[in-house]
């Protein structure tokens, strides 16, 4: 593509060069530039790209990109463009690479703490009871038409060039509607800059990822941006009415509420509390569902979700809401698509090889996810809650001690185990966390244990249940893998509970997966 036409919507401080100039590729990582290609470089947490200019050059990088001042770039052999901000730069250049592909795709975005992936697969269903052709883009995985694509092991929102090719490649299948799942990461990142959001949805800001962010102003601050961007998009092909869909429930709402309210554009609100546009009443959590029913402009619907967990009903709150005010979509068409959607890889997933209590994997990783998780559990058996869980390492260090607390508050024991240490002690995370329990009543060697290895850990609370108990594994849910040290190890927590359960019932069953503390 021609460099110009790449360059469009991108402010340069310096001169482009004189004559045309065809780019092969757009590539962030040096290492993998080729003939042809333009090299942009980013800031990144632990590496600048702008270290690599020269290597980008010796590789055949054509054109090269970045923040650094131009006039210290002279001395490169290829010319070198100024930008204020490579990431916004990067957006708006994928998206030109593939033709502006969400121009041409009506995207509603989902954000939030806790239970982006479960709304975002809500709404999808709901798009396809409409029969609307739908794609999706979460971290999950990515649905383009009949194929699902899986978006990495440990992931926040897919860079920019994978997002702006999975919309291309929903054009390409004759796709109309896009839900996209934005994380705080992607958004401060700019992943999805270029998107041109028409509904901007936030399901809960809660206590997460302040080791990057700071601190709860700041992750705020992150969340806020998918909705900055409703406004700048595009004029679309497809009926849409332009807006906010905000938890009225949630702690974030005043300050949302003052944003879209300076930004001019609608709000529709949805929670349990009576001053909603869309109000959750009526609940019944049951082992199968949750029966509920959602009231609006006067009048009241019954719904039924397989979702375990009276928590989801927030999550149906708000695809319902995004569905209804923001699409026009009919409430058979809700109630069908709500009904639809049986379950979420790693969300809430029952294991059962016959045992007579419970095994439940969950990615509840935060303070108010496994919160929720455990009230859940709770209304889920009249014996004990086992919670199985670790805190992750070089992450959020406050929160290994919050999600401690929680688990002796509503758990009637907890393991405590290993979720990506990476490079830290794992023995030190634990020890925090065994902090966190103690300061809570927490007794060790009585309700809670430190178990190091989680396959482990698993069997440790498989031991501990007695029948009509509930184990909770949380914290990895659909990952497929565990990082130690700076290598990602194959890890699914629902084999590790299969395997744990077969050798518990010594019934066939799958290997138990093995990671660096398993023993010999």
């Amino acid at each position: 593509m021609d460099l110009r036409t790449l360059l469009e919507e991108v402010k340069i401080h310096n001169p482009l060069p004189g004559s045309a100039m065809e780019i092969s590729g757009i590539r962030i990582d040096s290492r993998q530039v080729k003939r042809g290609d333009l090299y942009i470089a980013l800031q990144g947490t632990r590496v600048d790209g702008h270290d690599f200019l020269a290597e980008a050059a010796r590789a055949g990088a054509v054109v090269l990109l970045g923040t650094k001042p131009w006039q210290d770039c002279t001395h490169l052999q290829v010319p070198y463009l100024q930008v204020a901000d490579a990431r916004a730069a990067l957006a708006s250049i994928a998206a030109a690479w593939y033709g502006y592909p969400a121009r041409q795709l009506l995207v509603i975005g989902v954000t939030g703490t806790d239970g982006k992936t479960t709304t975002a697969n809500l709404i999808f269903q709901v798009l396809k009871a409409a029969q609307l052709q739908a794609g999706l883009i979460s971290t999950v995985n990515a649905v383009v038409g009949d194929r699902v694509l899986d978006t990495g092991f440990h992931v926040t929102t897919p860079e920019a060039m994978d997002v702006q090719y999975y919309l291309s490649e929903m054009v390409k299948a004759g796709i109309s509607h896009v839900v996209l799942e934005a994380t705080s990461h992607g958004l401060a990142q700019k992943r999805v800059a270029a998107c041109e959001f028409d509904i901007a949805l936030v399901t809960n800001i809660t206590h997460e990822h302040l080791d990057y962010h700071g601190d709860y102003q700041g992750y705020l601050e992150a969340k806020a941006e998918l909705f900055r961007l409703v406004p700048e998009s595009a004029e679309k092909p497809f009926p849409v009415n332009k807006m906010a869909v905000l938890n009225r429930d949630d702690r974030s709402y005043a300050a949302l509420h003052q944003l879209v309210e300076d930004l001019g554009i609608m709000e529709i609100t949805y929670g349990t509390t009576p001053a909603v546009d869309f109000q959750g009443v009526d609940i019944h959590p049951g082992p199968a569902g949750i029966e509920f029913q959602i009231a609006n402009q006067g009048e009241t619907r019954a719904f039924f979700t397989s979702l375990l967990g009276e928590y989801n009903v927030s999550n149906c709150l708000g695809a319902a809401a995004a569905c209804k005010a923001g699409l026009g979509l009919t409430w058979e068409q809700i109630q069908t698509g709500i009904k639809d959607l049986a379950g979420i890889p790693g969300r809430m997933e029952s294991q059962d090889l016959g045992q007579d209590f419970l095994v439940i994997v969950d990615f509840a990783h935060t303070p108010n996810a496994l919160k929720r998780a455990l009230l859940a559990a709770r209304q889920m058996t009249e014996g004990r809650v086992i919670a199985v869980f670790g805190s992750a390492g070089l992450r959020d260090k406050e929160k290994r001690r919050l999600m401690a607390e929680v688990s002796a508050e509503l758990a009637d024991l907890s393991v405590l185990t290993a979720e990506d240490p990476r490079t830290e002690s794992l023995a030190g995370i634990l020890s925090e966390m065994a902090a966190g329990a103690v300061a809570k009543g927490g007794k060790e060697g009585e309700d809670f244990w430190r178990v190091e290895d989680r396959g482990g850990a698993i069997r440790k609370a498989l031991d501990l249940a007695q029948k009509g108990d509930v184990v909770m594994i949380c914290g990895k849910g659909h990952e497929q893998s565990m990082c130690f040290g700076e290598t990602e190890y194959p890890w699914d927590d629902r084999v590790a509970a299969r395997a744990a359960l077969a050798d518990f019932l010594d019934v066939d069953g799958p290997e138990m997966p093995t990671l660096p503390t398993s023993a010999d």
